[in-house]
């Protein structure tokens, strides 16, 4: 029997100088999920690629973007859509950092600008709802590191919509939609590498915001469980 693909919906492409150096979204994707055995499809609908059809998918995960949600650009909207469709008819489902943003967006939920700014750099999430039972983070510790450049945020959850974590920022950075639809505000398949080029490449700007970007770039370490989830994902839906 032919195993049915997990979908990835890459959300734009990075700035070119980052995407020279080190891919895409899918790129940074394929390298966390670690697994050439695994079947996958690249969708990229900000170059008019159509989304596929639900049934023909085991699950689908949505990138991060150098977009912004409020900014309703045409693709990012019919993929908004396309994900009210695919959590009624239940395709299990995983959105990171602009797809978290834009599967809270699409649900009913309330996106804009964080109050206090970007978050940036590698920082702690905590639980603070029970995932002992969770299909996707039960098996995680309470705390745990992960990689995060982001300054939009979901503002309100969507109706029915649990948090789950939590980071000193940001107060909404896992969200369960039902059993098997998530996401995730942080960057679950940014290397050590990735996480520092995204600081190098802006580090004037960040400095001028208060940042030591030095002292953050020495202190990546490496995000072993939150990668874990993406890998956790793609086998239990695959």
């Amino acid at each position: 029997m032919t195993r049915k693909p997990l979908a990835i919906i890459q959300m734009g492409r990075p700035p070119e100088d980052l995407r020279q150096a080190q891919g895409e979204q899918a790129d940074w994707m394929l390298a966390a999920l670690d697994d050439p055995d695994l079947p996958v499809r690249v969708c990229r609908p900000h170059d008019d690629e159509a989304l596929p059809a639900w049934d023909e998918l085991a699950g689908a995960v949505l990138t991060g973007s150098w977009s912004m949600v409020t900014d309703r650009e045409p693709w990012s909207e019919r993929t908004a859509e396309w994900l009210r469709g695919a959590h009624r008819a239940q395709l299990p489902l995983l959105g990171i950092c602009y797809g978290h943003q834009l599967m809270a967006h699409a649900l009913g939920g309330v996106v804009d600008f964080h109050p206090q700014g970007r978050e940036i750099g590698q920082h702690a999430i905590d639980f603070c709802a029970d995932v002992a039972g969770d299909a996707l983070f039960g098996a995680l510790p309470p705390r745990f590191l992960a990689n995060l450049t982001h300054e939009q945020s979901v503002l309100t959850p969507p109706p029915g919509a649990e948090v789950l974590a939590r980071s000193r920022h940001d107060p909404r950075q896992i969200l369960r939609y039902g059993p098997n639809a998530w996401s995730v505000q942080f960057h679950p398949e940014f290397s050590s590498t990735l996480m520092s080029a995204c600081l190098a490449r802006r580090a004037p700007v960040f400095e001028a915001e208060g940042y030591d970007v030095a002292a953050m770039v020495a202190g990546l370490e490496p995000t072993h469980d939150a990668r874990q989830l993406l890998r956790t994902f793609a086998r239990r839906f695959e």
